[in-house]
């Protein structure tokens, strides 16, 4: 099983950084990335194959990586988007890729897939707090092949609502290799327009 992270990095030595990083609005970060960069940042050939695949986002939110995967998968592949909250229309989702949304809590509720080629993961495995338990949870639903992409923020100092459990990409590293998987590695970065900076990352089984 091969994971994606997509994750952002900054240093709280003062005081000051702290208290102005807990009031800046965490949704406000994604605003400012477009589809093409959310395509570069996951784009890699254990995507793009060469057959239909079963994919599913969890935490779809407002869908851009939705889309992004969407543009990289082969026609006739499906994804299940899913959320806590009702996902966007997705009026301009590609008509060849087969969308299914799903509201429920991915945390609380059992997965209702199996046999998945992969997992998006946006924004959202810094809501997960037992994420030793919770990778455990998705190997099931996953091929043995398969893979799990998460974008997320690389710091270790919790936002309140924004990011209540951050996993910084040292921390994630140790995480799933302890949770039992193989091989975790630096994909690829991206300067955030805050002086932060994205980074992509494989975690594979």
């Amino acid at each position: 099983m091969i994971l994606f992270l997509v994750s952002m990095r900054k240093e709280f030595a003062d005081p000051v950084d702290r208290i102005c990083w807990q009031s800046f609005d965490i949704r406000l970060l994604l605003q400012y990335m477009d589809l093409n960069t959310a395509i570069t940042l996951i784009q890699t050939p254990l995507v793009n194959s060469p057959n239909p695949a079963r994919w599913a986002e969890l935490g779809a939110g407002s869908g851009l990586f939705t889309k992004a995967l969407a543009q990289l998968l082969h026609p006739d592949s499906e994804i299940y988007a899913v959320d806590k909250k009702s996902t966007p229309a997705f009026s301009d989702f590609p008509k060849a890729v087969n969308l299914h949304k799903l509201q429920l809590d991915f945390v609380l509720n059992d997965l209702p897939f199996h046999n998945l080629d992969g997992i998006l993961m946006a924004n959202s495995l810094h809501f997960v707090k037992d994420k030793t338990a919770f990778a455990c949870k998705l190997k099931p639903v996953l091929k043995s092949e398969g893979m799990l992409i998460v974008v997320e923020y690389d710091m270790d100092i919790p936002v309140p609502d924004w990011v209540p459990y951050p996993v910084d990409i040292l921390t994630l590293k140790d995480l799933f290799m302890e949770a039992g998987f193989a091989k975790v590695e630096m994909l690829s970065e991206y300067p955030s327009v805050y002086g932060r900076t994205i980074y992509s990352a494989t975690i594979q089984v």
